[in-house]
Parts: C-alpha cells; sequence; structure tokens
C-alpha cells in the first residue's frame, strides 16, 4: 500500500489556495494549506510535507525567507520546493532558486506544468 504523498500549499490569496488544493486533491495528493511564510515554516516543521508550494509575496515572512528556513532545518531541508509566484523577472528567479526553491515557476501558472514538476520530484 502506497501512502498519499502531502503537499503543502503556503499562498496568501484564499482563492488560489482553494484553487490550486481543489485540483491537487482531485489529482489524489493529500494537502494542507499555510496562509503566510511564518505559518508555512511552522507548518513544514511540525510535519514535513512530500513537497511545498511556495509563493514569494506574502505578509509577515516572504517566500525567499520561508524558504531560506525551511532548507536550513536538517529537518526540512530534503523537502522539495516548488517557489510559484507573480514575480517573473530573471533576477526574481534568481533569488527564488538561491533561497534554495528546487523549481521557481510563474503566475499564472499552468496546472499541467505544475503537476509535471510534482510528479518528476516525489511521484503520484
Amino acid at each position: 500500500m502506497t501512502m498519499t504523498k502531502r503537499i503543502l500549499i503556503v499562498e496568501d490569496e484564499p482563492d488560489l489556495a482553494f484553487i490550486l488544493k481543489a485540483f491537487l486533491l482531485s489529482e489524489g495528493y493529500d494537502v494542507e494549506i499555510a496562509e503566510d511564510g511564518v505559518d508555512g515554516v511552522e507548518a513544514a516543521q511540525a510535519n514535513p510535507p512530500d513537497l511545498i508550494l511556495m509563493d514569494v509575496m506574502m505578509p509577515e515572512m516572504n517566500g525567499y525567507q520561508a524558504c531560506r528556513l525551511i532548507k536550513s532545518d536538517p529537518l526540512t531541508q530534503g523537502v522539495p520546493v516548488i517557489m510559484l509566484t507573480a514575480k517573473t523577472y530573471q533576477t526574481d528567479r534568481y533569488w527564488g532558486l538561491e533561497a534554495g526553491a528546487d523549481e521557481y515557476l510563474t503566475k499564472p501558472y499552468d496546472e499541467r506544468l505544475i503537476l509535471s514538476k510534482i510528479r518528476s520530484m516525489i511521484g503520484a
């Protein structure tokens, strides 16, 4: 029996988080939502997911900061992080990858592309 893969969505825009969650649930993933970077880091440390989808522009702590904390913690450093953001400049991409993100995708996003990246990182 295979365990359902868990994905943590760190997104401060409730509508976007809900749509993404509904899509991933329909693909068979178990999904948790954190509403900002602080909650995202705490949720990841409390129960490390198989993968994290991380927004960049959030209150309290941005995605770059949250990703750095997740990747510097021995408990969560191996969890793949996909940045999912409206920030489209090459410098934004650079800082996302520099912060430790495994992938950097921009909004508006293509659900099929997200799904193929997730599957390539953690399987179905």
